[in-house]
């Protein structure tokens, strides 16, 4: 694409009369720059892509965009913004991808990588090829790619859907996390549904008040147009037992789909009943009624079921297609799942990370637990501090044993995390091991027939983040070799 066609996008005040090449790719990242790259100078929180522009010339871009003169031979186009214009520059160059998608977000606090998968699942049981975005991974088709972020970078993004626009996907569906949001990574993709899971405390080291994360949230809902089309209506998906709910309606002109257990909404959840194995309820529609059969656990999962199958059913999909989806999934890596070696008591990992998260999954637990609770939880490191001694006060009121530990101390040290943690359980019962893996070995040595170890806040995560190095790690290795050492087999 020619740069003044390009530049159009723009729809700068003023005209660009400069020279005009062909660009023939954008990067952000001076190391990925080839002959024909448009560079794009982006400061971020530890490094200015504006120090790096001579050294994308030398590699071979043709142009520069930059929010002030960089000293170079070749074009430099200066905007007040560039985040924005990457965005609007990414999704002009890959022949603005969303507009040929099905596009569905999820925002919200827990419950998105379930939803996620659980809606991907529905749409891939309706014979639909799928494109998911997300914590765990990026998925097209049938391959899956590393992601760094929850919600990738506009450039990432918007590459993303051109290949699946190229890979003939019919519908994508992507975790939108509130950073995205307020940073603007999601500026151009055509939403189609938005779906909110939840609000509850987490990220105010960035967002600062639990009123500015909500607001970052909302802008999901705003940015799905003010514009009726009822070719391609949008809906706006709202958990009606979450008084943020009402806050969205307000942002939003799209048509608003309600689920729910205790409040009436559109699509509600009754007569539940839950077991160790799984649960029955009936999803309820303005329409009929069907039983939904599921091997996931929790009232929290109930909600992201809920979600799922309202997303779903805007979509257009039967709801026989997802009754029948949902009673063959059997979970998602990382919630709720256990690790069986064959021992007498049950050892469960989930990703469980923000107060709400963990009070859901261990009142979860305290259902069907015969005899004691383990948890073995942490604080991530160089985030919101306010929550943790909240994580430590959840921990010991459900749990008969808390066991506070590392989880990505990053450049802090564990034992300053620790004790942020038990700031909040000041003469109650726990335990403190700054080593995660001799706090999870502590837990299996100890457990007995039928009690329950719950291991939180990392779930699928394969590594451990200590100062500047990324070690591996997996709660789930971990704990299969404790056991299996306990069991004598090593």
């Amino acid at each position: 694409m020619e740069l003044r066609t390009l530049l159009s996008y723009l729809h700068h005040l003023g005209t660009y009369v400069g020279e005009n090449p062909t660009v023939t790719s954008i990067e952000m990242d001076s190391r990925k720059v080839t002959k024909g790259a448009l560079f794009i100078c982006i400061k971020g929180f530890t490094v200015d892509g504006h120090d790096f522009a001579q050294q994308a010339v030398e590699n071979g871009a043709v142009a520069i965009i930059a929010e002030r003169e960089v000293d170079v031979s070749v074009p430099v186009i200066l905007v007040r913004d560039s985040k924005r214009a990457l965005a609007v520059l990414a999704d002009a160059f890959y022949g603005q991808p969303t507009h040929k998608l099905h596009l569905i977000g999820v925002t919200g606090t827990n419950g998105k990588t379930t939803t996620t998968h659980l809606i991907d699942y529905v749409f891939r049981k309706a014979r639909k090829k799928t494109g998911l975005i997300g914590t765990m991974h990026i998925k097209i088709g049938d391959k899956t790619y590393d992601v760094k972020n929850t919600t990738p970078d506009a450039l990432v993004l918007q590459r993303t859907f051109k290949q699946m626009v190229e890979e003939e996907i019919d519908t994508a569906i992507m975790e939108v996390s509130s950073h995205a949001l307020h940073m603007g990574r999601v500026h151009g993709c055509d939403y189609d549904i938005a779906v909110f899971t939840n609000l509850t405390q987490d990220h105010l080291d960035y967002h600062r008040t639990m009123e500015e994360y909500r607001l970052a949230k909302g802008l999901l809902f705003a940015q799905l147009g003010n514009r009726f089309d009822h070719q391609r209506p949008k809906f706006a998906i709202l958990n009606q037992d979450d008084p943020s709910s009402e806050y969205y309606k307000h942002m939003t002109a799209a048509t608003v789909i309600t689920y729910g257990i205790d409040q009436d909404s559109d699509i509600m959840a009754k007569q539940i009943e839950m077991s160790p194995n799984g649960m029955k309820f009936d999803l309820v529609t303005p329409d009929e009624t069907v039983r939904i059969c599921t091997k996931l656990i929790g009232r929290f999962n109930v909600y992201n079921i809920l979600a799922a199958a309202s997303a779903c059913l805007a979509s257009g999909l039967s709801l026989s297609t997802i009754a029948e989806a949902l009673e063959e999934i059997s979970g998602v890596s990382g919630r709720f799942e256990t690790v069986n070696e064959g021992q007498d008591f049950t050892v469960i990992v989930d990703y469980a990370h923000t107060p709400d998260s963990l009070e859901n999954v261990l009142k979860t637990i305290r259902q069907f637990a015969k005899r004691n609770i383990y948890v073995v939880v942490g604080c991530g490191g160089d985030r919101d501090r306010a929550k943790r001694p909240l994580m430590a006060q959840i921990a010991v009121k459900y749990a008969d044993t808390a066991i506070f530990t590392s989880d990505n101390p990053r450049s802090e040290r564990p034992e300053d995390i620790l004790h942020d943690m038990e700031k909040g359980v000041a003469g109650k019962r726990y335990i403190s091991i700054a080593d995660r893996k001799a706090a999870i070995r502590y837990a299996v040595e100890h457990a007995q027939k039928d009690d329950v170890i719950l291991i939180a806040g990392k779930g699928h995560e394969t590594y451990q983040i200590i100062g500047n190095q990324v070690l591996h790690f997996d709660d789930r290795i971990v704990a299969r070799e404790a056991i299996k050492e306990r069991n004598g087999e090593c």
